[in-house]
């Protein structure tokens, strides 16, 4: 009898132990932010900048994992499998929503095996040229590729980037014959066109802008409808050379699709909150990005279609990866 109430005493002992670990607030524990690209790419800059404030307020750190290649998708994989608890997370672009259409033997679905958090930012990318390719406008740019098909090279931050669909999308539609050069992440691009190693490269423009002032590279155009109030004299390829021409280079974060919906919306409320504070909004629009937070529902619903446009433009255009 005696062994049989300890018994019973501690089968209650670890229930409440269980039960106690399950109710405490989430987080209770370090979280992990996957990021599919290099260090200092502008999409790691953004993300290290979230989770900074983010942490702070939970006060548990959010460790930030970069894993780079094809196009964040060895990183969306990760994200994909991992447990679906709140803590791991996954910090992609644009390039989220082609995953699907330019890789159709991906081991997850970007759309059904994520549930959306926020948007984070909505920002262009800038068309660079080094300071050794003596082009000062994207006309010029044209005209010298149509010159010389196939000599023209254009970096981007590897296969399937959101850098590299821009580049893709451009050669479609101005017809062009240039050779893509895919890097590891945004640094390593910009560094090779300054250098002289690749004659252009599309860019986000947190990444770019300050190269440009410096002068260390030339901006001869950015890819959304409106031009971008921190290189307000850089016209857009739309005003320009190719109207309508419009790609967005938006981050956003996500959770694995069964991660339980209030953390979900407890996550997405935590960015609204940070992405409001007055340093954060100058932090980011010192870097032409704009914050631009959003509910899981609205983000789910922007990430479908902005899917189905790119995958419908991709398979029009024939966009194949090399």
């Amino acid at each position: 009898m005696k062994y049989a109430i300890r018994g019973v005493l501690l089968v209650l002992i670890l229930f409440g132990t269980v039960c106690t670990a399950q109710t405490q607030p989430f987080p209770n524990k370090p979280v992990r932010m996957i990021v599919g690209y290099t260090a200092g790419s502008e999409i790691d800059v953004i993300a290290r900048m979230l989770a900074q404030e983010m942490s702070e307020k939970w006060g548990q750190p959010i460790v930030v994992d970069n894993r780079p290649g094809a196009g964040g998708t060895l990183a969306g994989a990760i994200a994909a499998a991992a447990v679906p608890d709140g803590y791991t997370l996954f910090f992609n672009s644009v390039s989220h929503a082609a995953s699907s259409a330019l890789y159709p033997k991906l081991t997850f679905s970007p759309v059904r095996d994520f549930a959306g958090i926020s948007q984070a930012t909505s920002a262009p990318n800038v068309l660079v040229a080094g300071p050794g390719v003596a082009i000062k406008t994207i006309q010029e740019m044209i005209a010298m590729a149509k010159a010389k098909p196939g000599q023209i090279n254009f970096g981007s931050a590897g296969m399937g980037s959101g850098t590299h669909i821009t580049l893709e999308l451009f050669r479609l539609g101005a017809a062009l014959n240039v050779t893509h050069i895919p890097y590891k992440g945004v640094p390593e691009v910009l560094t090779d066109t300054m250098t002289g190693r690749v004659h252009f490269s599309f860019a986000p423009i947190g990444n770019a802008q300050p190269l440009v002032k410096e002068k260390r590279l030339t901006a001869l155009a950015v890819t959304m409808l409106t031009r971008a109030p921190s290189l307000p004299d850089v016209p857009t390829i739309s005003e320009t050379v190719l109207k309508g021409f419009d790609w967005d280079q938006w981050y956003g974060l996500f959770a694995p699709v069964k991660t339980p919906r209030p953390i979900v919306n407890q996550i997405s409320e935590e960015m609204a909150r940070v992405l409001k504070l007055p340093a954060i909004k100058e932090r980011i629009g010192i870097r032409g990005s704009v914050p631009k937070a959003s509910t899981p529902e609205e983000f789910d619903k922007f990430v479908r279609a902005e899917a189905a446009k790119i995958e419908k433009v991709i398979k029009e255009g024939g966009v194949k990866l090399e």
